[in-house]
């Protein structure tokens, strides 16, 4: 196996020391153009290629940031690493995504992971088992820009980008109440998680303030999946009061019921059916998806743009900004009448 070649062949070879080496391939300005112009020939001569790790440790930067998602398979969180990648890979920045897949441990894996690899800063958006910030609290101790998007921990005093949740759940509930819907159901997770919760608040806040009633049954909670939108929908649709319209978790979810609805014979927008995400499949299907356009690509610039204001602060943390997106409900066939 062939040796790498070090900075020490290179100094050998111009018969110069080893530190007017490493400073011609930093740009040390001290070093003359003569001098950089031979060490830089020499080293394409001799195919150098610099220890990247041992440069990062040496400044204690690694221009790499952690990213950590719930999943890389939907359209929502694809969507927000490529504007993180996009703004950072302008700053010289390289990504590192890892994928909790909705699993606790795999989640603390992650930032134990990311830590390791000596990361700049990270960015995470919580997985639906996750109840406590204690894992992500290491990356504050270590004074690095830890940035939470979409799914937050509240006790967790850190940047965060999040879309108005609660404004989302009004708004989609109002939207059906427009339509001419007045039984509405909501099929979201079990899980506590924030955002969830505060879409749950709206649905529930556009019922009262349209004198609607809110009907225990007609809130089903499992998981998350275009399984979940079957199970929720046949729940529903046994039921003495069934309901004429449904708000569902995510856009998986509201397909799973869009379909299932279909088989028994209430295809929307008979029932109506609206989801989140504006994932991109929504458009395409029949009847075509209304849902709540959660602009995943401002979440994504958002988080890059609070990630560069932290790491030019020397503490990062001296001013924790709380970024918040508006929501669109995006208008189509199962749920307009």
């Amino acid at each position: 196996m062939k040796k790498k070649t070090t900075i020490y062949d290179i100094a050998e070879a111009l018969n110069i020391t080893v530190s007017t080496v490493s400073r011609a391939l930093s740009g040390f300005p001290a070093i003359s153009d003569a001098t950089r112009k031979a060490v830089i020939a020499k080293a394409k001569q001799l195919n150098y290629s610099p220890n990247k790790l041992a440069s990062a440790l040496k400044s204690g930067k690694t221009n790499i940031i952690g990213v950590i998602v719930p999943s890389v398979q939907t359209y929502f969180f694809a969507t927000i690493i490529h504007c993180i990648e996009e703004v950072l890979k302008a700053h010289g920045y390289r990504v590192i995504i890892y994928q909790s897949n909705e699993l606790l441990q795999d989640e603390i894996n992650g930032v134990t992971t990311l830590l390791e690899a000596q990361v700049d800063g990270l960015m995470a958006s919580i997985s639906l088992e996750t109840k406590t910030a204690a894992h992500f609290k290491e990356v504050v101790m270590q004074n690095k820009p830890l940035i939470l998007f979409d799914r937050i921990i509240e006790e967790l005093n850190v940047p965060t980008v999040t879309l108005d949740d609660f404004k989302a759940g009004y708004q989609a509930t109002e939207h059906l109440i427009k339509q001419g819907y007045r039984s509405i159901a909501m099929i979201t997770t079990i899980h506590g998680i924030k955002l969830f919760d505060d879409r749950l608040k709206g649905y529930q806040a556009a019922l009262k303030d349209y004198q609607l009633p809110i009907v225990s049954e007609h809130m089903v909670f499992g998981g998350l999946s275009i399984e979940d939108g079957r199970i929720g929908a046949d729940t529903l649709m046994q039921l003495g009061n069934r309901p004429d319209a449904c708000l569902a978790g995510d856009d998986f979810t509201a397909l799973g019921a869009s379909q299932r609805l279909k088989e028994l014979g209430y295809a929307a927008p008979a029932v109506g059916v609206i989801g989140f995400s504006n994932e991109s499949f929504s458009a395409y299907v029949t009847p075509q998806l209304s849902t709540v356009d959660q602009h995943p690509n401002q979440i994504g610039e958002a988080c890059a743009q609070l990630f560069l204001k932290m790491v030019s602060q020397k503490n990062p943390y001296q001013e924790i900004s709380k970024v918040v997106i508006e929501p669109t409900i995006v208008e189509r066939q199962s749920t307009v009448k």
